[in-house]
């Protein structure tokens, strides 16, 4: 088994090493790809030295699968070159995503839908996975009937000049900008680009994806994200209408029985989730699952996750793994 990992120098690869690593893949042989400037580097990986190499040799090595997360032109212009030569392709950019013939996959939810013939596979965005899985009991027995959604994003999910940016203003340091305003001691209602409706590309994301995974395009979705000061870790504050009436009892159970998620609701013991204590986890956290006492068949809940972990280079492994397992590559 030949794994190559694009993007393996950079903040979504360096984890999803660490991720084949904890999860003992099963990896004959692994190839670190990056960027020009990466090229000949040496990492350290499970015991092992290994060189980075560019594209075009990963290429000619003709993996069995390539985990890309180098963003969506690497994607746009590589995938289909590497999908061509027999690779199968996990993709973590967003350049896949809304494609009708590419499927949109998180596997607790839809893996089984992935055939052999499936040779580009797009990894959902962060805040899109921790709420589908989070809601997909809820979907599967009620019906989901809208969504309004508030996310509390980490600057981790903006890419390591982000980090470096909050870290900077921590130290009192000058440094270059990832945000047009400071991030520390602040909240940007501004994740991604604003479109002509007004809404950004990330909150445009947890619409169309949310409803090519559930299947379901009558599901009404509103979201606002919001880029919070901290380092690690998306939160969600997400109202969802149901088709059904429901008790809270049945919702609890619902929730916890869903595979990938741990439920954290004990309002008496303050007992709820936080991105401090997701980070480094794999778990998507609920909570704070109350009735909403203004509108008929409606709840609302918090959702938090590591966006790093299972939000990119955990799903993408556990894709890989469905993929090794059912014999697909």
């Amino acid at each position: 088994m030949k794994i190559a990992v694009i993007g393996a120098t950079g903040m979504v690869g360096n984890v999803m090493l660490e991720v084949l690593k904890e999860r003992r893949l099963e990896v004959d042989e692994l190839l670190l790809v990056a960027s020009e400037k990466n090229i000949g580097k040496e990492v350290l990986w499970n015991n092992q030295t290994l060189t980075v190499m560019g594209l075009a040799d990963a290429l000619a090595q003709k993996p069995s699968i390539a985990i890309f997360s180098a963003g969506g032109e690497i994607s746009k212009e590589w995938a289909p070159k590497f999908a061509q030569a027999g690779t199968t392709v996990i993709d973590n950019s967003s350049a896949w995503r809304m494609d009708p013939s590419i499927k949109l996959v998180v596997p607790e939810i839809n893996a089984k839908e992935l055939t052999k013939e499936d040779k580009i596979i797009a990894n959902p965005n962060c805040s899109t996975i921790q709420l589908v899985l989070a809601l997909s009991s809820l979907q599967q027995k009620y019906g989901i009937d809208r969504l309004v959604i508030s996310t509390y994003q980490s600057v981790s999910g903006t890419g390591i000049k982000a980090v470096e940016q909050l870290e900077n203003e921590r130290a009192n340091k000058k440094g270059k900008m990832a945000y047009p305003y400071p991030i520390d001691k602040n909240c940007l209602p501004h994740g991604g680009d604003f479109l002509e409706s007004g809404y950004t590309t990330e909150e445009q994301k947890l619409v169309d994806e949310t409803r090519k995974i559930f299947k379901d395009d009558s599901i009404r979705v509103t979201a606002t994200v919001v880029r919070v000061p901290v380092l690690g870790g998306h939160s969600e504050a997400v109202n969802v209408s149901l088709k059904k009436s429901f008790d809270l009892s049945t919702v609890r159970k619902e929730i916890a029985s869903t595979e990938g998620v741990t439920l954290q609701d004990n309002p008496d013991v303050n007992l709820y989730p936080m991105p401090l204590y997701a980070k480094d986890k794999d778990s998507v956290f609920v909570g704070r699952i109350r009735r909403d006492t203004s509108n008929e068949n409606t709840l609302d809940l918090w959702i938090v996750a590591d966006n790093l972990r299972k939000g990119a280079a955990t799903n993408a492994v556990q894709i890989a793994e469905y993929l090794i397992k059912e014999k697909l590559v």
